[in-house]
Order: C-alpha cells, then sequence, then structure tokens
C-alpha cells in the first residue's frame, strides 16, 4: 500500500479512481498551439496524478487514454498520440517500477502495430508483482465494445456446453471484461467541464460517484485531484438502498 500523506483530503479515500482526460486540444487552441502540444502538456499531468495518487493511498487509478473512437481524428493526430505514447513508456516505466506501481492496459490491441503491442506487454510483466498503485491505463477502449465482447465469449461458452444459460450473471460477465479482477471506481472525474462518459466504463461506473471539473487536463493538479476527492466524500452512496 501506498505511504499516505498527512496533507490528504480528510474522510474516506475511494480505493480507486478513474479519471476521462479531457481537454488537450481546446488547451493547445486557447494558446495558439498545435494539438500535439496539448497532448505533451498532458503526459505531464498523466505523471501528476500518477504521483498524487500513490502519495494519497489511492490503491487503483485508470487513466482514459485513448478511445476506439478516437481513431477518426486524422491521421497526423493519431500518429503524435501513438509517438507521446511510445516515448512516455519508455521514459517513465523504470520509475513507476520503482515506485511499486503495477500498470495494466485495457482495450483492444489489435490495430496497434506489433512493435507498440510488444511496448504494452512489457511493462505489464515488469511491474507484474508491485502492490503500491495499480495504474489501468484505457487504450482503444470502448465500453459497449467491451461488454459485447464479453457477451459473445459467453454466448461461445453457453454453445460449446461449457456454461449453462442460467449462469451468466452478473459476476460471470464481469469477470469477461477487460477489467477482470479489479475493483469498480468509487469516483470517476472528467476534465475540462463536459459531463459524460463517453463510452467509458459504463458497466464498472453503475455505482461511481460522478465529479466534473471545469479543467483542462494538461491543468490538472494535485489540488484538483484532492478537491475531487473531497466532493467524493461529501456524497451519500446508497447502492439503491433508503436514505438516512
Amino acid at each position: 500500500m501506498a505511504d499516505s500523506d498527512d496533507s490528504a483530503p480528510r474522510g474516506g479515500l475511494p480505493r480507486h479512481v478513474a479519471i476521462i482526460m479531457d481537454g488537450n486540444g481546446r488547451w493547445a487552441r486557447a494558446r495558439g498551439l498545435p494539438r500535439s502540444a496539448g497532448h505533451k502538456r498532458g503526459a505531464d499531468a498523466v505523471r501528476r496524478a500518477v504521483e498524487t495518487a500513490r502519495a494519497l493511498g489511492v490503491r487503483y487509478l485508470t487513466l482514459f487514454g485513448f478511445s476506439s473512437e478516437n481513431w477518426k481524428r486524422s491521421a497526423e493526430e493519431v500518429g503524435d498520440l501513438m509517438s507521446l505514447l511510445r516515448l512516455y513508456l519508455r521514459s517513465e516505466i523504470a520509475d513507476l517500477h520503482k515506485q511499486g506501481v503495477r500498470l495494466h492496459f485495457i482495450g483492444g490491441r489489435d490495430r496497434f502495430a506489433p512493435d507498440s503491442v510488444n511496448l504494452l506487454r512489457q511493462p505489464e510483466e515488469q511491474t507484474r508483482e508491485n502492490t503500491a498503485l495499480d495504474l489501468i491505463v484505457a487504450l482503444n477502449y470502448g465500453s459497449r465494445g467491451e461488454i459485447a465482447g464479453a457477451a459473445r465469449r459467453l454466448a461461445e461458452d453457453v454453445r460449446a456446453g461449457r456454461l449453462d444459460p442460467s449462469d451468466v450473471t452478473e459476476e460471470r460477465i464481469a469477470g469477461a471484461l477487460w477489467t477482470a479482477g479489479i475493483p469498480d471506481p468509487d469516483v470517476i472525474i472528467r476534465t475540462s467541464g463536459e459531463q459524460r462518459l463517453s463510452n467509458f466504463l459504463l458497466w464498472q461506473a453503475a455505482y461511481s460517484e460522478l465529479v466534473f471539473l471545469d479543467v483542462y487536463w494538461p491543468d490538472f493538479s494535485r489540488q484538483d485531484f484532492e478537491n475531487a476527492i473531497v466532493e467524493f466524500n461529501r456524497r451519500e452512496r446508497r447502492y439503491g438502498a433508503a436514505g438516512g
């Protein structure tokens, strides 16, 4: 478990925080810069978020890095994002490993070049035994596709006689998702002021608290992270039960 910081927000600490990192392009446009500059500054915000999560004692941190819909962007921007991903992994993995961070990637890998697939697999293997923080990065991720894929796999098991239809439970479906073995997020933060999930963790977000911040992702700070936790602690989580 990560060491907690005495300056951490008071109250219950969410076990799992998920973040929709939004606003890189608008941050760059507001400064007359190319979108690539926003993505580069966004990588700095990733570093701050990971450091903050670990310092506060958050156990799981999921970051929405690249959606399955992002392939619709220009070839130049997609190329910039892929180059930035490679650069980030090569420069950060050693430090993440030293800090005890375990890295997971969720999402389809079929659209990535072979060298990129290997670049994802290697840090997963290298950090497998780490326990300070589980960092889950969603790449080529779309929640509807994830759920559809889980349904197909379970349907194939039923057709093959390996599974009875009556055994297709919520737990069985959850176990067929890319996030199998990872607890559902307690809170989902979205930056940039937008207020939607954008096909992110739809199944897993059933009881998540949603916090929307009017800050572009490149400017996301430790204080913003802590403010989101303070807001989380104001909420009464009843999971369908009657309130007090």
